[in-house]
């Protein structure tokens, strides 16, 4: 289970988490909403490391995240695998390379030991195939192919190491419609076939409304709501209805 217990952090006098507290339950998809600069980034960061709180308490499957040492740190990022805003591919590597990364470095060797490359290959193979990638690409070079299966590339990278935690920093910035339903569709089929807890930042509601078991909605860091889908959409609150109002507008548009 993943807990935030009073969590505050702030950068100079800008107060961006006002001692937030909410969990995320084992194998559910948790959407955080909000405008920009709310936070969301923020609370993501926290959960690998890559920020500590001013104080407060970050859990990740039982463990306080800001008072792990270096080494307890590499095993909970291996644990959470983040899937990042761009791609971040690297366009020397080809697309099996970049994929097979993350099982050679030395933070994952120091745990679960060298991999013979028959197991690498077959880890890689079975991760493209997850995120519906052909294996012809695996020789291609990231420059070569479309964005949208960039994105795929990165999420098969960051489910090589078999993560128990899949967090999505605005995965679909950047997509047109059609590719932005496919990576939905895919945090979906995937939470549910590996069954790992997904939490999704994202702007977008209609995303939201489509996957999540739960949406989380900050404000001015705090907490604005925190409920089912249902319960979302009949939510009273001007900032919440703002966001449904905009999907109803692109609904009509289509």
């Amino acid at each position: 289970m993943i807990e935030f217990t009073h969590v505050k952090k702030s950068f100079g006098n800008k107060k961006i988490l006002d001692d937030i507290s909410f969990q995320v339950m084992p194998g559910e998809i948790l959407f955080i909403l909000g405008k920009s600069g709310m936070g969301k980034s923020v609370t993501l960061k926290h959960l690998v490391g890559l920020l500590k709180p001013d104080s407060g308490q970050v859990w990740v499957d039982g463990k306080n995240v800001p008072t792990l040492s270096e080494t307890e740190l590499a095993k909970t990022r291996l644990e959470c695998g983040m899937v990042f805003q761009h791609p971040a591919l690297l366009d020397s590597l080809t697309i099996y390379e970049n994929i097979a990364f993350g099982l050679r470095t030395p933070h994952f060797i120091r745990l679960h030991g060298v991999l013979k490359e028959s197991e690498i290959k077959q880890t890689v193979l079975k991760k493209m195939d997850q995120v519906h990638l052909p294996a012809k690409l695996c020789d291609c070079f990231p420059p070569e192919i479309s964005y949208g299966m960039q994105k795929r590339v990165s999420l098969a990278r960051t489910l090589a190491p078999k993560p128990k935690v899949l967090l999505f920093d605005e995965p679909t910035t950047g997509l047109d419609p059609i590719t932005t339903n496919t990576i939905n569709d895919l945090i979906q089929e995937l939470s549910q076939e590996l069954q790992v807890t997904s939490i999704v930042v994202s702007h977008d509601m209609g995303c939201a409304l489509k996957i999540a078991d739960r949406i989380l909605v900050l404000d001015q860091g705090k907490i604005l709501a925190l409920d089912t889908v249902d319960k979302i959409k009949v939510h009273p609150d001007p900032l919440i209805q703002d966001f449904l109002s905009e999907i109803l507008e692109q609904e009509e548009f289509l």
